[in-house]
């Protein structure tokens, strides 16, 4: 023992505070935004407020889309519970396990309540990915290795292939296919946003209606693991129950939104056409053209008397 702490331990990794990935595609759609704000002075009238609705409307479908295939809390769960922290050891700390479950893999949280007890700071965040080109149990065994608490690998060993209770190729088929239903659900909101501009109202009203049925596929096809029996994940009489998170609920509504959209659209396209040509800024380029082809000029030198 040195300090009463055991060796061959490493120094805990830290909590992160947002994940890279997910920063990233903010970024860049609020690059894009702000870019659209700065060109909306030069649009005129009240166009100016149904292009920025249109435009701020349909970015944040797209990054809903892609954010979420990155976050950690399509699944979360937390508990407390009085459990022994390491191996070899019979202290027991207070702490709050928390289990977050997203497309990528499982997070699982280790913090001390309070914070600093058996000489250490009790604060980890440890990631355990399955995506295709992750392997989970290694990632496992080097968490063995490393050496860290009872509590982050008891939780993690449930998530092993190896384990008899089978939650790893539940959550992993399932969040594959949530992951690519989504994929092409950003495809098809790319399509409509390309229908919009051409325009081809009506179509890009039906590609928004498509869009919304495949955000809700991914949802049914993540809901799946929940109607297998799972394994309890138990901290002495405490037990680890999880629920759906925040990017399970925010994908729901914008898939709601999106076929509002849809249907909002197709619809005034068969009982409101004009509305629907205002909104987009179409019915006073229709009128000018209009106007400029009923005022015609004829030199009478040209014209012979008969006509």
């Amino acid at each position: 023992l040195f300090d009463d702490v055991y060796p061959f331990y490493l120094q805990q990794r830290k909590v992160f505070v947002f994940d890279v990935s997910t920063v990233i595609v903010i970024v860049v759609f609020l690059t894009f935004a702000f870019t659209f704000l700065l060109i909306i002075p030069g649009i005129r009238g009240r166009a100016r407020l149904y292009w920025m609705f249109r435009v701020l409307l349909s970015l944040i479908m797209g990054v809903v889309i892609v954010a979420v295939q990155f976050t950690g809390d399509w699944e979360t769960g937390w508990v407390k519970a009085n459990t022994s922290y390491k191996s070899f050891s019979h202290a027991l700390v207070n702490v709050d396990i928390g289990l977050r479950v997203g497309l990528a893999g499982v997070n699982v949280t280790l913090r001390g309540n309070p914070l600093n007890q058996v000489n250490e700071t009790i604060d980890y965040n440890e990631h355990f990915a399955w995506s295709f080109n992750a392997d989970y149990d290694h990632s496992y065994s080097e968490a063995l290795e490393r050496g860290l608490p009872t509590p982050i690998l008891y939780v993690a060993e449930k998530f092993t292939m190896q384990s008899p209770c089978s939650m790893h190729r539940q959550y992993r088929i399932s969040s594959h296919y949530a992951s690519a239903t989504l994929w092409v659900a950003f495809c098809t909101w790319l399509i409509s946003n390309m229908l919009f501009s051409m325009p081809v109202l009506v179509y890009g009203g039906y590609m928004l209606l498509v869009t919304g049925a495949f955000m809700i596929f991914s949802l049914l096809s993540f809901s799946t693991v929940r109607n297998s029996l799972m394994c309890p994940i138990q901290f002495g009489t405490a037990i680890l129950r999880t629920g759906y998170g925040g990017s399970f609920w925010l994908v729901l509504v914008i898939g709601l939104l999106c076929f509002v959209a849809g249907i909002s659209v197709v619809a005034l396209h068969y009982f409101n056409l004009d509305l629907l040509k205002t909104f987009f800024d179409l019915h006073e380029d229709r009128a000018e053209d209009y106007q400029e082809m009923t005022e015609v000029y004829v030199n009478p030198h040209f014209v012979s008397k008969e006509l």
